[in-house]
């Protein structure tokens, strides 16, 4: 009873260590405008991670729509900071 309490326990602490180290963003910068083949305005985006990586973020419609990517990419989000969290994540 003891080893599996130890093993369950190392299971959910190593678990939590590896979230804690996942990367983060550290930063966003706005780099340009845009404008879509469609006839749609866009900006682009940097996000910078505490893993030192950098990825593009787009956002459409005013800010309303945040993607993970340039202006073909499908990955998005209402908001900012989870679309620079998916970033860092590498979604």
């Amino acid at each position: 009873m003891k080893t599996l309490f130890k093993v369950v326990t190392t299971s959910v602490l190593l678990g939590l260590s590896l979230n804690a180290m996942a990367a983060k963003p550290t930063s966003i910068v706005f780099e340009s405008n845009g404008t879509g083949a469609d006839g749609k305005e866009y900006s682009n985006y940097q996000v910078k991670c505490s893993n030192g990586k950098n990825y593009p973020l787009t956002a459409w419609d005013n800010r309303k729509k945040w993607c993970v990517g340039d202006e073909t990419s499908e990955a998005c989000e209402k908001k900012q900071i989870k679309a620079a969290k998916k970033a860092c994540k590498g979604k």
